[in-house]
C-alpha cells in the first residue's frame, strides 16, 4: 500500500465577522446568475448569526476528534484543513503542507456523495492548488464516498431517534421521517456518475439506510430538497422541505422528524432553512416538528474517517451498505462534468504568494 504522511479535511468555507459574509457569497456564487438582490437576503441570514457561519468551527471540531481517534488506533498523520471558499484557503493550506515536508496526502470531503460541487469541483480545487505549488505540490488522494458507509448511517440513525424523544410521547411511533438534502440544478443531478443521475440515488440511498436503522426493513421515509438557489427558470430538484411540510399537514401527519442527511455539520443552511424557517413553516402548520442533528462529531462518524485512513493506508476491507456499490474511487475525468452556465471567475479575499 502507498505510504502516506497527512490528511487534509477539504471543505466548504465559511464567514467568521460579518465584514466578511458578503465576499464570501460572491466567492461562493462566482461565474452563476446570483443577483444582488438574492446575496443581500442570504447575507442576512447570517447577519441572524452575528454574521458568523457555525461550519469553521465545526470543522475545527471535527478535526480535534480525529486527532484523537487516529492517535487512539496507532495512525500517524499529520492533520490540515484548507476550504474551497473562504480562510484557511486550500491553496494555502498546501503551502504550509509543504513547508511542513507534506509528500503525500489523504483528503476527506465534507461531502458525502457524487455531483459537481461535491465531488469534482473539490478535485478541480485540489488540482488548480497543485498546479499553482509546482512540483514541491504534495500528492493528493481523495477518500472516497461515504454516503453508505456504516458509521454514516448510524451516526445519522442516533441522530433521529435522539430527535424523535422531542416529540409527544403520542406522536412519535406515526411521525413522518424527512430527510433532506442540498437540491441542485435538475441538469447537474443528471449528469452525476457515469450514467447520470447519482447524486438523488446516493441521497436516497442514504435516507432509506438510516429510516430502515431507525424503525427495521422497508421504513417509509420521504426526501425533499433545501436551500435552492439561482435563476428560477433552471429546473432545480424538489420538493421544498417547506412545500413538503404544507402537503403532510394536508395530510394529517402526526408529527414529522427532519433529519438533514444530505450534510455533515449543523451549518447555516441547516440552522436556517430547518431550525428557523422549516421550523416555522411547521409551527404556522401546527405540526409538531423536530429536526435531526447531522454526524458532526458522533463517535461512529469519526471512526468512520479512521476506518476510510486505513482503506488507503493499510488495506483495510471497503465496507459499505446498500446496493448501489463503491462510489469515489478514481473517478473517470467525465464524472460529475462542470455545468455549462458555471465559469470559474476570481474570488474575493485570496492572498497570493506571488
Amino acid at each position: 500500500m502507498a505510504a502516506y504522511d497527512a490528511l487534509l479535511l477539504l471543505s466548504f468555507g465559511g464567514p467568521e465577522r460579518p465584514d466578511e459574509v458578503l465576499p464570501f457569497l460572491r466567492n461562493v456564487t462566482r461565474g452563476r446568475e446570483v443577483s444582488n438582490e438574492r446575496l443581500a437576503q442570504v447575507a442576512e441570514h447570517y447577519q441572524h448569526f452575528g454574521g458568523v457561519s457555525p461550519i469553521n468551527e465545526q470543522n475545527r471540531a471535527l478535526l480535534t476528534a480525529i486527532g484523537k481517534e487516529f492517535t487512539a488506533h496507532g495512525l500517524d498523520l499529520g492533520l490540515y484543513w484548507g476550504n474551497r471558499n473562504w480562510y484557511p484557503y486550500v491553496d494555502d493550506t498546501m503551502r504550509t503542507m509543504v513547508a511542513d515536508g507534506v509528500k503525500r496526502a489523504l483528503v476527506l470531503a465534507t461531502s458525502a456523495t457524487s455531483s459537481y460541487s461535491g465531488c469534482r469541483q473539490y478535485r478541480e480545487n485540489l488540482a488548480d492548488a497543485q498546479a499553482e505549488l509546482g512540483p514541491s505540490a504534495p500528492l493528493l488522494h481523495k477518500l472516497r464516498h461515504y454516503f453508505d458507509h456504516p458509521g454514516f448511517v448510524a451516526a445519522n440513525a442516533d441522530r433521529v431517534r435522539a430527535a424523535l424523544t422531542e416529540l409527544p410521547p403520542d406522536r412519535r411511533e406515526a411521525a413522518r421521517l424527512v430527510f433532506t438534502a442540498h437540491s441542485i440544478p435538475v441538469a447537474m443531478n443528471a449528469s452525476s456518475g457515469p450514467s447520470g443521475g447519482l447524486y438523488l440515488d446516493e441521497h436516497r440511498e442514504t435516507a432509506r439506510l438510516v429510516a430502515e436503522a431507525v424503525r427495521g426493513p422497508r421504513a417509509e421515509f420521504d426526501l425533499v430538497w433545501q436551500s435552492r438557489s439561482g435563476p428560477s427558470r433552471v429546473p432545480w430538484l424538489q420538493p421544498d422541505i417547506n412545500d413538503h411540510l404544507r402537503t403532510l399537514a394536508a395530510q394529517e401527519t402526526a408529527a414529522v422528524v427532519v433529519s438533514p442527511t444530505g450534510f455533515v455539520s449543523d451549518h447555516l443552511e441547516v440552522r436556517w432553512d430547518l431550525d428557523t424557517e422549516a421550523r416555522e413553516t411547521a409551527a404556522e402548520l401546527e405540526l409538531p416538528f423536530a429536526r435531526a442533528a447531522t454526524a458532526g462529531t458522533h463517535p461512529a462518524f469519526v471512526a468512520m474517517v479512521r476506518e476510510l485512513a486505513e482503506e488507503e493506508l493499510s488495506g483495510a476491507p471497503r465496507r459499505a451498505l446498500g446496493s448501489l456499490g463503491i462510489c469515489g474511487l478514481n473517478c473517470p475525468p467525465g464524472c460529475c462534468p462542470r455545468p455549462a452556465r458555471h465559469s470559474p471567475q476570481p474570488r474575493e479575499g485570496v492572498r497570493r504568494a506571488f
